[in-house]
């Protein structure tokens, strides 16, 4: 076999790969000699199949499978083996059409694009400057997050007079002209209606202030304009109920409450696991760390996006566009080229990016260890548990979901490339000049509309 590159320009260079005869008979007979040990047809005994009708039968397919399969694995090696950094993956040429006759050639010369990746020199220094935002938490801010609290570890409890924000359970019946129940009529016996949901402000007064066993009778239609709502109500499939008009009745069986939890060690428990805070102060006070945490996490966002911005800005280099309009158009087979010209400008800043990011990877040595994988894997693992609530999950089955986690390729990859991503920023706060600006969360959030 042999394989040359021929460079077009800076950024595009065509791969010729010529394969001859012995680099595929062996593997074309290797795998027709297997076909014969599994073959089952009809006359021969397995295993007994001459080969020459196994030949005739599969000798095409796998030639061209097994040629296939060496020009992949050599075009592999010969760019690995000369270290040539490519984009994409390498394309066949559309200029190329020549006509392969497998019965009648042993050799063939098949030619591909190459996109090739460009080369370019980091321009940061500390000549640059990039803000740093450090947001200024505020009382509505620490007011809101304790409110959080309160709600999601709130409960609902039985009531005696219903108001505006109660959950009202019980039966829903449809009724004629004479507000009597409809024999065949829509109804559902046990339901739930709340009365913040009604549209109508005068329907909404008739379901304020009642008890169990009083009814209401008003017309459905105009108190829930909404079809899911109605469909729910009544339990019925959204179609069933689009003609549905006129008045009901529902018949209150019972009122619940929801009573946000009180600021109480019986919280501070549930959240943290029990004795770990002992006092409202003390719970305060680990609320101001996590506001803390969480502005910062929103300040070192923000500095990630300007960092990586100011580096594609100073760093220069063009990519073989065309060539990679082609590839995405290939991989992407439901995409029109309209929708790959349209989202390319974004899919070429996020390629420039990774460029530059691994190149300060490798010029900075930047590398990834176990340790820090199952750390990483770890943390995302506390993060998610801490979201389903369970807020005092064991260090032991922390660690057993994470390494879980790790032995899934897909998973494994996304943290390590996280991983590298945050050594890249950290690399790059130290090759700029950062200047901190206190703002407020209203400020900073402005800083997101431009």
């Amino acid at each position: 076999m042999n394989i040359t590159r021929e460079n077009t320009d800076d950024l595009n260079a065509i791969l010729k790969v010529q394969v001859e005869k012995t680099d595929y008979e062996g593997n074309v007979e290797k795998v027709l000699r297997d076909y014969r040990k599994k073959a089952n047809i009809k006359g021969f005994r397995p295993g007994m199949v001459p080969f020459g009708l196994i030949r005739k039968m599969y000798g095409r397919a796998v030639q061209i499978d097994e040629i296939n399969k060496i020009v992949s694995e050599n075009i592999h090696k010969f760019l690995t083996d000369e270290k040539i950094e490519i984009l994409g993956d390498p394309l066949p040429r559309p200029d190329e059409d020549e006509n392969f006759d497998f019965d009648t050639r042993e050799s063939f010369t098949f030619a591909f694009d190459l996109g090739l990746a460009p080369a370019f020199e980091n321009k940061l220094s500390k000549k640059n400057k990039v803000t740093y935002y450090e947001i200024a938490a505020d009382d509505k801010m620490k007011n809101d997050y304790l409110d959080n609290y309160s709600r999601r570890y709130g409960r609902f409890e039985k009531a005696e007079t219903s108001e505006e924000k109660d959950i009202l359970k019980g039966k829903i019946e449809a009724l004629d002209e004479n507000d009597n129940p409809l024999p065949d009529g829509l109804k559902a016996d046990d339901t739930s209606l709340s009365v913040e949901l009604v549209k109508d402000s005068k329907i909404q007064k008739q379901f304020i202030g009642k008890k169990e066993t009083d009814t209401v009778t008003f017309n459905l239609r105009k108190a829930l304009p909404n079809d899911n709502e109605i469909a729910g109500l009544l339990k019925r499939e959204k179609e069933e109920i689009e003609k549905i008009d006129g008045n009901f009745r529902f018949t209150i069986n019972e009122i619940s409450r929801f009573r946000k939890a009180e600021l109480n060690q019986e919280l501070f428990d549930r959240i943290y696991g029990e004795g770990v805070i002992k006092s409202e102060e003390e719970f305060r006070g680990r609320v101001d760390e996590e506001i803390a945490a969480t502005l910062r996490n929103e300040s070192e966002y923000k500095l990630s996006l300007d960092l990586k911005k100011l580096a594609i800005e100073k760093t220069k280099f063009e990519l073989p566009e065309e060539f990679l309009k082609r590839w995405l158009l290939k991989v992407n087979e439901n995409n029109s080229e309209e929708q790959i010209e349209k989202e390319f400008g974004n899919f070429a800043q996020d390629l420039k990016w990774q460029l530059i990011r691994n190149k300060i990877a490798r010029d900075g040595e930047i590398k990834i260890t176990e340790e820090e994988l199952i750390k990483e894997a770890e943390n995302i693992t506390r993060q998610q548990f801490r979201q389903y609530g369970l807020f005092y999950a064991t260090d032991e089955q922390v660690s057993n979901y994470a390494i879980e986690t790790l032995k899934r390729e897909d998973d494994a990859k996304r943290i390590a490339d996280k991983i590298l991503e945050e050594k890249v920023i950290l690399a790059l706060k130290e090759m700029v000049k950062l200047e901190t600006l206190t703002v407020s969360t209203e400020d900073f959030n402005k800083l997101f509309e431009s």
